[in-house]
């Protein structure tokens, strides 16, 4: 019960209304013990109760000063003085602590809201949000800044205050060269970036890498504030200058390095940011960069798999269509397809990555059968069926790649209404992806020369495809691919 706020209140107020009595009847000792009882009670609660627990002695000695017994004896009135002394520096040391305690609080809980988040993003653009806003939440200043390479050349990619405005822009060199790529160096990007925001809010500055787990440089974190009282700086005065950026760090991201980093210029006095602001900002750097690294390594093997998948497709298609162009055009209107289906990313991919390797089981089939020019006969037609399981089962030891691309290779050649192959699936027991690709995939061969027909026109392909809507495909899918090929404003899909 001793612990609730309301019941120590209580007892603070009894206790001061109880020692402005005893200064009233001139009873210093006991004045003095009911508020050291009264500052026991209210600390701890808001700092309003220190100004009342030092104003309650400060009336009580002066009432007790009216009798004659304590005017005579000077010690008294001097142990009075500095029982209040001893109460002020009490609670103006409490105050530093409840506001040290309050910031401890919030780096916590901003850290461990920061964590979560980085934990859960699905991408870079997302770790980047993520981390610029907990480091905002961290208030060590109002503007912050992440600059990194896209391109050859620094971007801000994350901003809070006026850094805001530079944000997606690039940060170029002051002679207005375009071409940054031979000039990496992190001073040159932190004095550019710094010196694109009002001089009044940069007075103070701190600039701290983020690097990888492996070391490499990932970008630099930038943070300013206008004034010393604003997030921590120690002493200096305030607007007394503020001039251009000096060189800003260019270490590893560890403490000692950002230390020597983390310093403006204020009337041509150096400022550091405190010793607590650097060691959140470098540990947050830290982990902020871990998070980053990892989402930019996956970025990098999603590159290299859609490269080495685009480069595989592109040498397929040489074995079966001389004219060449077929996997990029049947990629391309399949993602269209997919898009105006309402699909996802991910399913966009997938279906992308199976348009890539829709006729990698050909590489099985002999040139004899691939490219005669006549009639095939019942087995060189079933040698050239089994192309799609042929290239499902080489794709097997490919575990990065999704079910959804797998199914594509497999099923493409299924019909809506069951008298397709390998399976003789019908209707929507055919997956999506294969449903999508197969529309896209005739309608390619229809308009493209083969050794044994010549090129269809746009229109009449059309015509066949719709005619087959509900047969050979699945008629919702075939509207939406004939409202595409028709739309006046896709120009790029008039051949």
């Amino acid at each position: 019960m001793l612990r609730n706020p309301s019941v120590l209140s209580a007892l603070g107020v009894l206790a001061l209304l109880a020692a402005l009595a005893a200064g009233v009847g001139g009873h210093l000792l006991l004045l003095a013990g009911l508020v050291v009882l009264a500052c026991a009670a209210f600390w701890g609660l808001q700092s309003l109760w220190s100004y009342v627990v030092v104003g309650t002695f400060l009336l009580g000695l002066v009432l007790a000063g009216a009798h004659d017994e304590v005017r005579s004896d000077p010690l008294v009135l001097l142990g009075g003085l500095a029982l209040l002394g001893g109460l002020v520096f009490l609670f103006t040391g409490q105050r530093r602590a409840l506001k040290e305690v309050a910031r401890t609080q919030n780096v916590i809980r901003a850290l461990e809201q920061g964590s979560a988040e980085l934990a859960d993003a699905k991408d870079t653009a997302s770790v980047i949000r993520a981390g610029v806003e907990t480091l905002a939440q961290l208030q060590v200043a109002p503007n912050l800044a992440f600059v990194a390479y896209r391109r050859g050349t620094p971007h801000v990619l994350g901003a809070r205050g006026v850094f805001t405005e530079l944000l997606g822009k690039p940060i170029l060199p002051g002679n207005g060269n375009s071409d940054s790529r031979s000039v990496q160096a992190d001073h040159w990007v932190a004095e550019r970036a710094l010196g694109q925001i009002p001089r009044e809010q940069r007075q103070f500055f701190l600039s701290v890498p983020v690097e990888g787990v492996s070391g490499q440089q990932l970008g630099l974190l930038l943070f300013a504030r206008p004034h010393w009282g604003l997030g921590g700086a120690r002493g200096g005065r305030p607007g007394e200058g503020g001039g251009q950026p000096g060189a800003a760090n260019q270490g590893a991201g560890k403490q000692g390095a950002a230390k020597q980093g983390a310093r403006s210029r204020s009337g041509g006095k150096q400022q550091d940011f405190l010793p607590a602001d650097l060691s959140v900002i470098t540990a947050f750097a830290r982990l902020f960069g871990s998070a980053l690294g990892q989402w930019q390594s996956i970025r990098e093997l999603r590159d290299a798999n859609e490269l080495t998948l685009r480069s595989l497709g592109s040498a397929l298609e040489h074995r079966d269509d001389e004219t060449g162009g077929h996997t990029a055009r049947v990629v391309e209107l399949s993602e269209k397809l997919a898009r105006k289906l309402g699909w996802k990313e991910d399913a966009v991919k997938s279906l992308r990555w199976g348009a890539y390797l829709h006729d990698l089981g050909k590489l099985a089939i002999p040139d004899a059968i691939l490219h005669k020019p006549g009639q095939l006969t019942t087995d060189e037609r079933s040698t050239i069926q089994r192309h799609t399981t042929v290239g499902y089962d080489m794709l097997q030891d490919l575990h990065f790649l999704p079910a959804e691309t797998l199914d594509l290779v497999r099923y493409h050649h299924e019909r809506w209404d069951g008298a397709g192959y390998p399976s003789g699936l019908r209707g929507q027991d055919i997956p999506s992806t294969a449903r999508v690709f197969s529309i896209v995939d005739v309608y390619d061969a229809l308009t493209s020369a083969r050794p044994y027909k010549s090129a269809w026109t746009r229109e009449r392909a059309l015509t066949e495809i719709k005619l087959q809507g509900g047969r050979q495909f699945d008629p919702q899918f075939v509207e939406a691919f004939v409202g595409l090929m028709t739309e006046k404003d896709d120009v790029r899909l008039v051949r």
